[in-house]
């Protein structure tokens, strides 16, 4: 059999990281806290990346404790912050409705310049992300010079590649510290309000599961690609052998496109889960997650969302690097197979076998389930 590696990379201090932007220097003029009344922070687009910003929106807050705090965010992402003490209010960027093409953005940054923001900070990388805040008239823009957009900025801060090779909590953080900003470590911020985890526990309730039975969660599917996706076969063996040895009840995760995926690894296994791929809203997900006492997952948005609520965690990794994108939760372990072609960081295996998956066993995995359960 394979070894397994629990990677202890992903969850060592920032500061015991030779590559993390606090060892860089960088001169760029400070900012004048004093000044800022209103901020902008643009958010990441994707749900794992949102939940890996948390730990600079948590440091934003408490480098401007008096400011009003707005965060732009794409409509999926949304739920992410929704209950975020750090955060005053959300605007929704509606690229798909009112803010839908150019004039749409141009719409948008013609709303953004309403609220008077002093300030934007972009944790965001794209061009857009700058172009709209400078149509905005946002006086002080501050962000990585990626994209070709470092004169749309008024803090350009370096994107340097060291920079690169870090956890992406240590990326974002490395934007604050650019420009002189204090941080507040890597731990992530995801909270859950009541009136979702009584939806959650209502879900459950439909399905004949009451809060006091034991729960675990699997995340067959992933974003970007296959590469990153264990073998849905080997999960409804792993769920069966989980049903069978601790009685646990098997709750299915998964977004609108992978309904067919749920289906299909329903079908596969002798005791039916709840399948609830692309039944549940992103809020409704979380707590439902938040309920579980393990959960299972490739690398994806929800694997960060299970991370940052602290759930014992099971992160199976092939294609992607989990020194930069592993889940950063105390409870978590990571289960892959170190071999010369990953990661490779391709959304499709180049070599055709997915070798990186194929040597996770079922019986691999089980062995760490007994160790958290």
């Amino acid at each position: 059999m394979a070894k397994k590696d629990l990677a202890a990379d992903p969850y060592r201090q920032d500061n015991e990281n030779p590559c993390h932007p606090c060892s860089i220097k960088m001169a760029i003029k400070p900012i004048q806290i004093k000044n800022i009344k209103r901020l902008l922070i643009r958010s990441t687009n994707w749900i794992g990346d949102a939940v890996m910003t948390t730990p600079a929106v948590r440091a934003i807050r408490k480098n401007f404790p008096d400011a009003e705090i707005s965060i732009l965010t794409k409509p999926w992402v949304a739920p992410i912050f929704s209950n975020s003490p750090y955060v005053d209010k959300l605007l929704i960027y509606d690229e798909v409705g009112k803010h839908k093409g150019i004039a749409g953005k141009m719409q948008l940054a013609k709303d953004l310049k309403q609220h008077g923001f002093d300030a934007a900070i972009l944790l965001q990388n794209a061009f857009e992300a700058a172009l709209i805040t400078f149509f905005a008239g946002i006086p002080c823009r501050i962000g990585y010079n990626r994209d070709v957009r470092g004169f749309l900025l008024t803090h350009s801060v370096p994107c340097r590649p060291q920079i690169k090779k870090i956890h992406q909590t240590g990326y974002y953080l490395g934007i604050l510290q650019g420009v002189g900003l204090d941080t507040d470590g890597p731990r992530l911020d995801l909270v859950v309000n009541n009136k979702d985890q009584k939806r959650a526990a209502k879900i459950l309730e439909e399905h004949g599961i009451s809060r006091a039975d034991r729960l675990v969660g699997i995340n067959p599917s992933a974003t970007f690609g296959p590469a990153k996706q264990w073998f849905p076969e080997r999960y409804a063996d792993l769920s069966d052998k989980i049903h069978e040895v601790f009685g646990a009840n098997i709750l299915l995760f998964g977004g609108p496109g992978d309904r067919e995926l749920g289906i299909r690894i329903s079908q596969m296994m002798q005791h039916p889960p709840v399948d609830l791929c692309g039944k549940t809203k992103l809020e409704e997900a979380i707590a439902l997650i938040n309920m579980c006492n393990l959960f299972i997952t490739n690398d994806s948005g929800l694997m960060h969302v299970a991370a940052a609520l602290d759930i014992h965690l099971i992160a199976i990794f092939g294609s992607t690097n989990p020194v930069t994108t592993g889940p950063k939760g105390l409870n978590s372990r990571i289960v892959r197979v170190p071999i010369d072609c990953s990661p490779c960081l391709k959304p499709e295996c180049p070599k055709g076998h997915l070798k990186c998956m194929d040597q996770i066993d079922v019986d691999m995995v089980f062995e760490v389930v007994k160790e958290l359960l």
